[in-house]
Parts: structure tokens; C-alpha cells; sequence
């Protein structure tokens, strides 16, 4: 075999050489950089709207919910559940977590949930946004009525007994007419005017909510809920005399309230 061959042959095995290992480099796959595991962080249960919540609302469990919350980023003004922040890692199975909650918060009179029942809501809130003590009103709290009472209406009180409120059988949130009976001078005869219908009751005495299972309130004073533009239909019927509330069926409370007109 002559020299020139043998060069070519050897020039060929070393480009083969070269072209395996270039091939071999494009399809060996390259180790993976190492990723750098992340720290779980503790997390706390705050308590959330559980579904967008207008103003004047009245909240209930229905409307809450529990809701992990990074232990770093709470709020003064958030609340808890009261326990310990905790890693995600080591805490329960999120349905076995729900349920005890649930068992809980129905058996609890007195935990964070309950603590917000009966509430109204000052400022609109969010799903999943945090319910903080500003955006909502308690009973007996300052502008409490003042967010019950609906935009464009006025509350009204007038003094009622057990013979003019139906027999202490009208509790808030019932739908009453206004009655009122008065002399007619000329005729020597009375005369019955309905002033107003269909109008919700705010509150009796200073109670805003029936106790439970009461089915009957005797007080001395009904607030009720007027459009803007009757207030003064209401003043008259005060500076005319006694009125009285006839109770609506549940059947016919539909519809806003309105005047009425003689009988």
C-alpha cells in the first residue's frame, strides 16, 4: 500500500473520530443545573368573604370562610383563627381541615366567625378579600342603622303598644301598612287612611333582631323604613294622631313601599 493511501485512510478515521464525537455531543443530554429548593414559608387562616359582599349586607356564616394566608404578610388588622402559624407541609389534609372547621365554627358560639354574625357590611368586599373590622358594623356600634337603612329611604320611629302593633306580632324585617283613623269634623264621622304600604320594620325598641324563637316583641317604639320623598307624609300622620300597623303576609311583601290612600 503506497504512502498516499495510507495518509488518506488515516485522515479519514481521524475525521470520522471527530464527526462521532460531535454527534455524540449533540445527542447526549446536558445534566440539569441543580434547582435550588424553595423554603415553605408558615401560613395562618384569615378569615375572608366567600363570595363578592354589596353594602348592607348581613353576614353570615354563609358568607365567610377560612382561607390560608402567608404568616409574612398578616395584617394587624386581619383576622385569625387564633392558632399558630404553621407550615403547609404539616398541616392537615385540607378536606379533614374544612370539615373540623366546619364542626367547630357550628358548635362555637363564640369564636372569630361568630363573633361577625349578624354584621353589616360598611364597605364592599371581594371574593377572598380579608373582613376587617372597619368595612363591616356591629349592633350597638355608631352608624349601625345608618348602614341597615337602604339607599333613598329614611328611618322613621312612632310610638306603638301591644293594641296597635297587631298584638306585639310584628318583629323587625316584617312589611307593615300605616293606618290612621281621625274625626271628620263636618260630617261628625271617621274617616281611615292608609299612609303608607308595604314598609319594612328596622327595629322595635332598640332591638333589631327577634331573640330566638321569640315569636311576639311588646314595645313602645317602631322605626321604620320610608322612601325620602314620604317622610313627610309620616310627619303629618304623627302631629294628627295615632297610627297603627297592620302586619303583611309573607305572601305580599313583594314590591316597594308606597303611600296608600283613604279607606
Amino acid at each position: 500500500m503506497s504512502g498516499i493511501r495510507i495518509a488518506i485512510l488515516a485522515v479519514a478515521a481521524i475525521a470520522a473520530i471527530g464527526l462521532a464525537l460531535i454527534v455524540r455531543g449533540m445527542v447526549t443530554p446536558k445534566e440539569a443545573a441543580p434547582v435550588e429548593a424553595v423554603a415553605a414559608k408558615p401560613v395562618a387562616q384569615v378569615l375572608v368573604a366567600k363570595h363578592d359582599l354589596a353594602i348592607g349586607t348581613r353576614l353570615s356564616q354563609a358568607d365567610m370562610t377560612w382561607q390560608a394566608w402567608p404568616a409574612d404578610g398578616l395584617n394587624a388588622s386581619f383576622v385569625t383563627d387564633g392558632a399558630a402559624p404553621a407550615l403547609p407541609a404539616v398541616m392537615p389534609d385540607k378536606a379533614v381541615q374544612k370539615a373540623a372547621r366546619a364542626a367547630t365554627d357550628a358548635v362555637s358560639t363564640t369564636g372569630p366567625m361568630q363573633a361577625f354574625e349578624g354584621s353589616i357590611v360598611r364597605e364592599a368586599m371581594v371574593t377572598g378579600e380579608p373582613i376587617v373590622a372597619r368595612k363591616v358594623v356591629r349592633a350597638g356600634q355608631s352608624g349601625f342603622m345608618a348602614v341597615v337603612v337602604q339607599p333613598g329611604m329614611r328611618a322613621m320611629s312612632i310610638p306603638i303598644n301591644a293594641e296597635t302593633a297587631a298584638g306585639g306580632f310584628i318583629l323587625p324585617g316584617d312589611r307593615v301598612d300605616i293606618l290612621q283613623s281621625r274625626q271628620n269634623a263636618e260630617a261628625k264621622t271617621y274617616v281611615t287612611e292608609t299612609l303608607m304600604r308595604n314598609v319594612r320594620v328596622l327595629a322595635i325598641d332598640q332591638k333589631i333582631d327577634p331573640e330566638k324563637d321569640a315569636k311576639s316583641i311588646v314595645g313602645a317604639v317602631a322605626t321604620l323604613e320610608i322612601p325620602a320623598a314620604d317622610v313627610e307624609v309620616m310627619a303629618r300622620g304623627r302631629a294628627q294622631g295615632e297610627m297603627q300597623l297592620a302586619l303583611r303576609s309573607y305572601a305580599d311583601i313583594g314590591g316597594a313601599p308606597g303611600r296608600g290612600g283613604q279607606a
